[in-house]
């Protein structure tokens, strides 16, 4: 059985209701990151969604040295800490070396292995050694039970807290499938599982010095992720899709968003029942 994890006042896994990791791609700016995330916890109080917001503080593996980053780690973990401390969210964000480990470690309730950088053993044994819990994500070179060697690098730390999550597995060049097949077989290594629609319909290096992608096909993913089975949704938003200074061609708009999860919720009901 899966184990449950603990992230602040949300729990995930078996028996669980369904989570949502949601936000920008990136901090823009200070002030589109507190927006986003006080219109993201107003919706999830009030709809009674476990959610645990996301942004990253550099996009560290974009595919032109001209992508726009974000501000940083000192200024980015500063406004990382506003949202936990003004919404009362739990936070996630992604790290590409030991050292960023300490200091994110200081401010965020999750921290995130990017999918590149999944078999970085150093890496995954400093997250799991900062107490907070873990979410790796599958590389897209990677089979399912390649996870396996993965969480234990995590767990021999005796950290426990792990999600692993489902990002898409490279089809070709500049292509991802998504198979549904890997959710129920992520979920025999013992941990939590999350699909991220969003990543999954990325289409890397396919508009030349960016990913591109099928941001209508994330939805469908979505709902099918959550029919086969799933522990959370992992799914990039935006106020307006179209000004987006990254992934703006996978994200899903805050508007969609809230429609999709309707839907999502109807499932989710219909698969427990």
């Amino acid at each position: 059985m899966a184990k449950t994890v603990r992230i602040g006042k949300t729990r995930i896994g078996k028996g669980c209701p369904l989570a949502l990791v949601a936000g920008p791609c990136v901090i823009e700016s200070r002030k589109a990151c507190v927006a986003l995330a006080g219109k993201l916890a107003s919706w999830a109080r009030d709809e009674r969604v476990p959610l645990v917001f996301k942004a990253s503080y550099d996009k560290a593996n974009r595919s032109s040295h001209r992508s726009f980053r974000g501000p940083g780690l000192a200024g980015g973990l500063e406004i990382l800490a506003e949202v936990r401390e003004k919404f009362g969210l739990p936070v996630l964000t992604d790290v590409h070396s030991e050292a960023e480990v300490g200091p994110v470690s200081q401010v965020v309730d999750v921290i995130q292995v990017p999918a590149f950088l999944c078999r970085q053993t150093d890496l995954l044994t400093a997250a799991g050694e900062s107490g907070r819990a873990v979410n790796v994500k599958k590389g897209q070179f990677l089979a399912p039970w390649d996870m396996e060697n993965v969480v234990a690098k995590v767990a021999s730390t005796g950290n426990r807290n792990i999600l692993v999550t489902e990002r898409g597995s490279f089809f070709g060049y500049n292509n991802l499938v998504a198979d549904m097949r890997s959710l129920p077989l992520l979920r025999e290594l013992g941990y939590p599982v999350v699909f991220d629609a969003t990543h999954s319909v990325q289409l890397p290096g396919g508009a030349g010095d960016r990913s591109g992608g099928n941001w209508d096909m994330a939805p469908h993913l979505a709902r099918a992720a959550v029919a086969v089975g799933c522990d959370a949704l992992f799914i990039e938003t935006h106020v307006s899709r179209a000004k987006a200074l990254c992934d703006k061609d996978t994200i899903i708009e805050l508007s969609a968003l809230r429609r999709l999860w309707a839907v999502i919720r109807r499932i989710e009901e219909a698969v427990a029942g």
